[in-house]
């Protein structure tokens, strides 16, 4: 296995509550478990730099210094390169539940919105799926309108503003954008029809919506508020909103500490781990949050009997089992 690209410092997170993205600094997605947190990934170049898989927006910058942040209260992020001949930013996020809900973007997906803030940048994409843990290298079909990625019994989409081309096992572009101008790529499921202009600003929008309503329910009035928020809502992206767990982590594979030999799969929900963590959204004014997992909590103990002792751990969706890379 190739050394890592990447430290797990240079990157954030996006997700739905059904699942999480890592997003490094040089604008790579290389984590991402689907459709869900415990699924097998489709991308894990995080891991296997060679195999693993990617999804690459990269301006050709020289010499760029690279910023990423969020959206104040939100889980929209950032990243932003600013050089001599010009600067651009891409946005990513993974549209929540309620922002779906409207006609415009149904399916679930992940956005990434470019935009050019000073000069002319001249950008490159490509789009390399790895389905079963970088198992399987699909099949890679353009269907007019986008791009359409199968392997196994799994298929993604591609669509993207700008033109798509297919190069073997991926999809890739390479465009250019001045000053004010933008561009959008988004994959998501197979049911996903290409959008809108007005339909990607209009979820973009109502994601960013969604994440400050959420955070604005928070009690917590102290000096630290900022740094409690971002904490928060970490923790909030390891919710499941179907289940109500509360994972450990949303990676698998990652070595405890850098030549450490321990590297376990934390996408599970530990009892004890998962307490700590209603007990921090509790202190915070969350009370939906440890409801949610007090409910799912409660279906583990009916399950229980005196030949089933509760576990320590569950999978997410509450069973016993695991799903094994």
């Amino acid at each position: 296995m190739a050394e890592p690209l990447r430290a797990i410092g240079d990157h954030g997170i996006i997700g739905d509550l059904e699942t999480a993205a890592l997003v490094a600094r040089d604008g790579t997605i290389d984590y991402l478990c689907w459709p869900s947190l415990d699924s097998p990934t489709i991308f894990a170049e995080l891991l296997d730099a060679e195999r693993g898989g990617a999804f690459t927006l990269q301006p050709l910058l020289d010499d760029a210094q690279r910023l990423q942040l969020y959206v104040p209260d939100t889980n929209v992020l950032l990243t932003r390169w600013m050089a001599e001949d010009g600067s651009a930013e891409v946005s990513d996020l993974m549209p929540l539940a309620e922002a779906r809900s409207r006609p415009d973007l149904a399916a679930r997906c992940l956005i990434r919105v470019l935009r050019v803030t000073r000069g002319t940048v001249r950008f490159t994409a490509r789009c390399a799926p790895r389905f079963d843990y970088a198992r399987i290298a699909p099949t890679v079909t353009a269907t007019g309108e986008g791009i359409r990625f199968t392997g196994g019994e799994q298929t993604v989409r591609l669509f993207a503003s700008v033109p798509l081309d297919v190069d073997d096992d991926a999809a890739t572009a390479d465009f250019s954008l001045s000053a004010g101008q933008s561009a959008w790529f988004v994959l998501g499921e197979d049911r996903l029809e290409r959008p809108t202009d007005a339909a990607i600003d209009r979820v973009a929008a109502a994601t960013t919506a969604a994440w400050r309503d959420w955070t604005g329910h928070s009690t917590y009035r102290g000096r630290w508020r900022e740094a409690m928020t971002r904490s928060v809502l970490a923790l909030k992206l390891l919710t499941s909103a179907r289940h109500g767990s509360i994972a450990a982590a949303a990676t698998f594979g990652l070595p405890e500490a850098t030549g450490a030999g321990r590297n376990w799969d934390y996408r599970a929900t530990w009892i004890r781990d998962a307490s700590f963590t209603v007990y921090a959204f509790l202190r915070m004014g969350f009370v939906a949050e440890a409801e949610h997992f007090n409910r799912w909590a409660a279906a583990r103990v009916m399950d229980a009997g005196p030949d089933r002792p509760i576990r320590i751990m569950y999978a997410i969706d509450g069973s016993e089992g695991g799903r094994r890379a």
